[in-house]
């Protein structure tokens, strides 16, 4: 499907993606490379990496996101750039009493730190004013979801925290938004959130729009938000969910 926005939208521009290597992120990397930006992708496996950048044009590198020395060189390397997008996660189903502390604490640091990390790290980077920084929370951020604790106290954290930044970073001209997908195919978290053709059939029941987003739709809402088109919208969270959390009383997750 041809993109909805005009061509070129982001000439000139350099964008950093945190996650780029699979998914979501590497999706909207995709995208905005389509438009025109330069393009950083992040990631802890040099061989996903590797993969990614023999379908886009970008420049690659290799760190975790918990590690904030090693993200502050990679965004050094990088240089000045004018959109950030914070979307490395971890996720895994368990109930509590079936999960670990380490288990836990993995999760959170992954999704929580990382997002300060990288967005502690490259606050210097960032072309200011008119620089955009989007991090990739969920819709557990503000809904609980059985066997998802540790993904729903770190979303949570993810969004207040960049509803934080919005209003610290606002007068220098930084705007900082949330995008919170619902279940999105082809992604590595439907895999491991609804496993089975049950599973997910049951999942997209509870979805009002009678479908999974596609990844081009979560990448489509970062280009959106990444330009000029939302110049005077910062500490938003834009769900794109296809209805899921209007519907508390349908089932989500069923793969637990």
């Amino acid at each position: 499907m041809p993109s909805v926005f005009r061509d070129n939208l982001l000439a000139g521009q350099s964008a950093y993606i945190t996650g780029g290597s699979s998914g979501i992120c590497l999706g909207i990397a995709q995208l905005f490379a389509q438009h025109g930006a330069r393009v950083g992708i992040q990631g802890r496996n040099p061989d996903k990496l590797a993969a990614a950048a023999q379908t886009l044009p970008c420049e690659t590198f290799a760190a975790d996101v918990r590690d904030f020395a090693a993200t502050q060189a990679c965004l050094q390397a990088f240089g000045p750039f004018d959109i950030l997008v914070c979307g490395a996660a971890g996720n895994f189903p368990a109930p509590v009493l079936g999960m670990s502390a380490n288990g836990f604490k993995a999760v959170v640091d992954i999704d929580l730190l990382g997002t300060f990390n990288t967005c502690r790290a490259a606050y210097d980077h960032l072309r200011k004013p008119g620089a955009s920084v989007i991090s990739i929370s969920a819709t557990h951020g503000s809904h609980p979801y059985e066997g998802q604790a540790h993904v729903c106290a770190a979303k949570a954290g993810v969004d207040m925290l960049n509803r934080v930044l919005a209003l610290e970073w606002g007068p220098a001209g930084v705007r900082v938004n949330v995008i919170a997908p619902g279940p999105v195919d082809g992604t590595e978290g439907m895999r491991r959130l609804a496993p089975t053709p049950e599973a997910r059939a049951k999942t997209m029941a509870a979805v009002p729009l009678g479908r999974f987003a596609e990844i081009r739709e979560i990448a489509e809402a970062a280009l959106f938000l990444a330009s000029s088109a939302a110049s005077y919208i910062t500490g938003t969270v834009l769900t794109v969910d296809g209805g899921v959390t209007l519907s508390a009383g349908r089932a989500f997750l069923s793969g637990v």
